[in-house]
């Protein structure tokens, strides 16, 4: 242990209150803060109006409660758009899946067997009149034109023929694969757009109490505005500042004493975090020569039950045991 350690033990175990914090037998050490709840902050999923307001300032609510409602009208539209989307891209593949229809198969194949039996036609008219141009009956001309209908005739019935293969054969795999991806993008965007509807409803998400409420019905927040504040039901909690000579002895699970203004003994606690990066304390807590020390934040559970009613804000002195599990309050509780 270095020379300035061994002085800041000796300093702490002579009773000098180093930031605020006062030593008894070397197990205790006392530090301050206030008592505080959790708090909850809920915010407006989209820039709407408030178009009603159920609950109060200061009002107890359930999980699940619905606290404030914004005007759905805008998302309505958006969900029904969304929706026939959907329907149109389910729809599609459905078609696609199924295949071809019977009736446009039996259509394909009339429309092949005209067209192979026009092409014998021009082909029999063609042979035909190619023996007439070598008897010289018919002229040259005529056997041109017939030979550009046989052509056509050709090329027609192999439309045809290349028609009832694509019926025969279905869809590819690439439109299929294609179609489902566009059903799952629609069905996507609508869940999306669903799920933002019903934020529209600003619901308690535990059991607390309303603590604020920034707007009224008609005022239009900013999209991620707070919209309430809550502050979360059980018993509050300790939340004071651990000097830095002391946050190595400190650790969440530590055992410690709470004693809270206006009532007479201490009630017990335990602490249930505390920071790892140090801060500098508020002017409140420390005397004007040590408000440039640094601290660690610390939450202190409140063991009693019957903590559950007392409210936040209340100035407090914890008393930290770190070394210890003392079943007897600190002597000097409260003054004495």
């Amino acid at each position: 242990m270095t020379g300035s350690m061994r002085a800041l033990v000796v300093l702490l175990l002579s009773g000098v209150c180093l930031a605020g914090v006062a030593c008894r037998d070397g197990k205790e050490w006392r530090v301050v803060g206030t008592l505080e709840r959790d708090r909850i902050e809920l915010t407006a999923e989209a820039r709407e109006p408030i178009v009603a307001v159920h609950v109060r300032e200061g009002e107890s609510v359930s999980a699940g409660q619905v606290l404030i409602e914004l005007d759905g009208t805008r998302l309505a539209a958006q969900v029904a758009a969304a929706q026939g989307a959907r329907d149109r891209a389910a729809a599609h593949l459905a078609e696609l899946e199924r295949g071809p229809r019977r009736e446009l198969i039996v259509q394909a194949r009339a429309r092949l067997a005209a067209a192979e039996s026009a092409l014998a036609t021009v082909r029999i008219d063609f042979a035909r009149v190619e023996r007439l141009v070598g008897q010289r009956v018919e002229s040259e001309d005529r056997l041109d034109h017939l030979r550009g209908q046989a052509d056509e005739a050709e090329a027609r019935r192999n439309e045809a023929s290349a028609a009832l293969t694509l019926y025969l054969e279905g869809t590819t795999a690439e439109k299929l694969a294609q179609a489902r991806a566009s059903l799952a993008e629609s069905e996507a965007r609508l869940a999306d757009i669903r799920v933002r509807a019903s934020r529209l409803e600003v619901r308690a998400p535990v059991d607390g109490k309303i603590d604020a409420l920034p707007y009224e019905i008609g005022e239009r927040p900013a999209p991620g505005g707070v919209v309430a504040v809550m502050l979360t039901e059980g018993a509050p909690y300790a939340r004071v500042f651990v000097p830095a000579p002391l946050r190595v002895h400190v650790a969440p699970g530590t055992s410690a004493w709470v004693e809270i203004d206006g009532l007479e003994g201490p009630r017990r606690g335990r602490v249930r975090s505390i920071a790892n990066n140090a801060a500098f304390t508020p002017y409140y807590a420390l005397t004007e020569r040590d408000r440039s020390r640094l601290t660690y934040l610390a939450k202190v559970d409140l063991l009693d039950p019957q903590a559950a009613a007392l409210p936040a804000g209340i100035p407090v002195e914890v008393v930290l045991l770190p070394n210890a599990e003392e079943a007897s309050p600190p002597s000097n509780a409260n003054g004495q």
